[in-house]
């Protein structure tokens, strides 16, 4: 007998060990399912949902369940989507829109939907056209992160029962058409004309009121050294007053030959002035003065 012989007699008395073994291992590889951490598998039995697996190592029952979808759940980004609306002011607006969102309950997803990034992109354009049309397009273009925080809680809501999280949704551009940007670069240009010109008013204006401020200051000031000359002056005539009531015409004819004395100063420090005109009485005038003021010592 040689060794072929030998080899098949053994493996024909072990045939049974052999199949049972095969059949181990074939169990052991349907039952056994390894999940990656970045997926969740639906299980089903006889066509009907049995379980969600997790991340690792999960048992089933062999041949009786079976894996029938894979799903992710790494967030996804739709991609960018344009769609057009008409705002409450009548104005044709072309809306670039982005969402991003994962799936959480995949037992959901794989039963109620069938495409679900068709079915998003749906619903988010709807809830686009519709919220656009509330507003003005100033309001558009002013309050973005607003629109982009409304639209976002929509579609959460509206998806909901599909398993599905809007992690985040984006308005990346809003566009207009030709005629409605150089109507609103006219509007823009015009509204930059009126401010300038209101501007330049304002100066003018603020000009004309600093003068006015200046001139106003001037005239106190003049009117303060007007003042202040009066109350010297009377205070002047009320000493002279004093000095006539308490000494008689002696002082009163002492004050105006001073007077005249400081006239003669006046004209004799005049530039061009060779000749001096000397009054017919000064002479008189200094020796009354001369006798007053020794009368007085």
């Amino acid at each position: 007998m040689n060794i072929e012989d030998k080899l098949l007699g053994l493996f024909q008395e072990n045939l049974g060990w052999v199949l049972l073994a095969v059949v181990l291992i074939v169990v052991i590889f349907k039952g056994v399912k390894i999940v990656p951490q970045s997926e969740q598998h639906v299980v089903e039995r006889f066509g009907r949902l049995r379980a969600v697996l997790g991340p690792g190592i999960n048992l089933i029952v062999p041949f009786f369940d079976k894996v029938a979808h894979e799903i992710s759940i790494l967030e996804r980004q739709l991609p960018i989507a344009s769609q057009d609306a008409i705002t409450r002011d009548n104005v044709l607006v072309q809306v670039d829109t982005s969402v991003f969102y994962r799936i959480i309950e995949p037992e959901k997803t794989v039963y109620r939907i069938r495409n679900v990034d068709s079915a998003i992109a749906t619903t988010v354009a709807g809830i686009v056209r519709a919220e656009i049309g509330k507003m003005d397009l100033d309001e558009v273009q002013a309050n973005r992160s607003a629109l982009i925080a409304t639209i976002k809680s929509f579609v959460e809501d509206a998806v909901d029962n599909w398993g599905i999280e809007v992690t985040r949704a984006e308005i990346l551009d809003v566009n207009l058409d030709a005629a409605t940007r150089a109507a609103m670069m006219q509007q823009l240009n015009a509204e930059r004309a009126r401010r300038a010109q209101v501007t330049e008013a304002e100066g003018k204006k603020r000009a004309v009121e600093l003068a006015a401020d200046a001139e106003l200051y001037a005239s106190e000031q003049t009117a303060k050294a007007r003042r202040i000359l009066a109350d010297a002056e009377a205070y002047a005539t009320q000493a002279v007053a004093i000095a006539i009531n308490e000494n008689g015409m002696e002082a009163a004819q002492y004050q105006i030959a001073l007077k005249q004395v400081e006239a003669m100063g006046v004209m004799s420090s005049g530039q061009g002035n060779q000749t001096i005109v000397v009054p017919a009485d000064a002479l008189a005038a200094f020796g009354d003065a001369f006798k007053l003021l020794k009368g007085r010592g």
